[in-house]
């Protein structure tokens, strides 16, 4: 049986698929990090929409990848998980 890293690292092989997946990554960390940090506090989406007057349903959207955020609704959900939210640029690796 194949895992997921497995498969990715099959796919990553192939350049129109890892440019594709390299371009969607900003977006997946977002999401990674909303969910874990909401999740680490074991936190619904409940009641950060409740923490933050941010709508239950626009949380949900955020983490599926249907939304994206501004920086103000990110920081009002780094406020309602009683964290600040850093932004960052880093060197870009060479490939």
């Amino acid at each position: 049986m194949r895992t997921f890293d497995d498969m990715l690292s099959k796919q990553l092989q192939d350049d129109e698929f890892r440019k594709e997946y390299e371009a969607i990554q900003p977006e997946m960390d977002v999401i990674k990090a909303i969910v874990d940090a909401r999740t680490s506090q074991n936190m619904t989406q409940k009641e950060l929409a409740e923490r933050t007057g941010i709508n239950q349903a626009d949380i949900s959207k955020l983490e599926n990848g249907t939304r994206n955020p501004s920086v103000n609704l990110l920081k009002r959900l780094a406020d309602g998980l009683g964290m600040v939210l850093k932004i960052e640029f880093v060197p870009k690796q060479n490939i």
